[in-house]
Formats: structure tokens, sequence, C-alpha cells
């Protein structure tokens, strides 16, 4: 997905893709916000613009950021999948 290997991303040896370390950036404030529990489970989850995962898996790292922005606004909201 980032096209780089784990070590590289450990390292920080990023210069040369400078939207790693942002997205990084992006996560770890995410992260200390809601929690690496909900974070996980929020990445895989149905959104209002689908799952946040997907835009990741299709390197849209602006959509992923969107995505983010949201989750910041509205926190994670779960809605049951049963009829009303």
């Amino acid at each position: 997905m980032l096209d780089e290997d784990p070590l590289t991303v450990l390292t920080g040896e990023l210069d040369h893709k400078p939207e790693l370390p942002i997205l990084l950036d992006l996560l770890a404030e995410a992260e200390e916000r809601a929690g690496a529990p909900v974070l996980r489970r929020w990445v895989r989850a149905q959104g209002p613009s689908g799952r946040p995962l997907d835009p990741l898996l299709a390197r849209d790292f602006g959509a992923f950021e969107d995505a983010l922005a949201t989750l910041a606004e509205r926190g994670f909201v779960l809605r049951s999948g049963g009829s009303r």
C-alpha cells in the first residue's frame, strides 16, 4: 500500500516520498484523539464516503485525509446493520 518496506517506514527514511511522513503524522494525530483500537476498527468500517481503507489502497491520500477530517468532526459512529 505504501510502496515501501517496513524498515524504511520505521526508520523514517522517507525523504523521497513526502506524502508518507504526512500520512503517518495524520494517523498519529487520529490515534491520539480516538485511540488505536478505535482507529483500527474505523479504517475498515463503512463510513459516509465508503471504507477509509479503500482510498489508502488506491493511494488516494487526499480522500483518506478527508475521511480522517470526518472522523475528527463526527467521531466514530457505528450504525446497526439491522432493519429499522
